[in-house]
């Protein structure tokens, strides 16, 4: 992978509502990773440090999915103690460059320098060097027919597919301008390990598992809170009706 097998991320969740209880029970569940997300979830921006803070199981990476390139937003969340961001919609090689400019310290990027900041325990453990995970979403035709190149990005970690947002794009697409879900699939897997780099999906459905770890994916959020919960509400209804 981009720098050593400890960046390798495998198994985790995907948490949407917020709650630091919850963030608390996925990490003490034994999770690789957990993904808290700022982008569709209910979690909000002043909220992530204390779900930072109650994920506390000593080897869970925690990843947040901003909205957008918000530089000032991705260098608070790193400086909190996120393990790393999660981009939505990136499409070029371009807007993978800006993200990893804006997580990096020089001379990989140009992020402010604080000791003090909570990553660093509060001055209490000062490290110069912090290699924050940067998770890039594949989500539309362009993404996919420019993944060799935005596989080829220093400081891209994982080519992470947003299912549900690359089958409605490609879905709408004039015919000329779309591909089959699974050749697009094929395609970032390929990009990633060409580039040795990993190939990442959201799973909602479990059955898909060893179909897409055959095909090369290795990342793996295996659904959500909320999901899990909605799931749950719904199993014991049904057993009154």
């Amino acid at each position: 992978m981009s720098d050593s097998n400890a960046k390798l991320l495998s198994l985790g969740t995907w948490l949407s509502i917020g709650s630091p209880v919850i963030a608390e029970l996925a990490s003490e569940c034994g999770f690789d990773w957990l993904l808290f997300d700022l982008e569709h979830g209910c979690i909000t921006d002043a909220e992530v440090l204390a779900n930072l803070q109650a994920a506390k199981r000593e080897g869970t990476k925690l990843i947040v999915r901003v909205g957008k390139l918000d530089t000032a937003l991705i260098a608070k969340l790193l400086d909190w103690g996120a393990s790393g961001i999660m981009l939505p919609h990136v499409s070029t090689p371009e807007q993978a460059e800006a993200c990893v400019n804006a997580m990096n310290y020089p001379p990989l990027g140009h992020r402010g320098y604080s000791s003090s900041a909570r990553v660093f325990k509060y001055g209490l453990d000062v490290r110069t060097t912090f290699a924050p995970l940067f998770l890039c979403q594949i989500e539309d035709y362009e993404g996919v027919t420019n993944v060799e190149h935005i596989a080829a990005v220093k400081g891209v970690d994982v080519l992470f597919v947003g299912p549900a947002d690359l089958k409605l794009d490609l879905s709408t697409r004039h015919p000329h301008q779309t591909m089959p879900y699974e050749e697009a699939l094929k395609k970032v897997s390929s990009a990633a390990d060409f580039h040795q780099k990993q190939a990442g999906i959201l799973i909602r459905n479990f059955s898909d598992i060893t179909v897409l770890k055959q095909m090369g994916f290795s990342c793996l959020a295996l659904g959500s809170d909320l999901g899990l919960l909605r799931e749950g509400f719904i199993a014991i209804k049904s057993k009154f009706l």
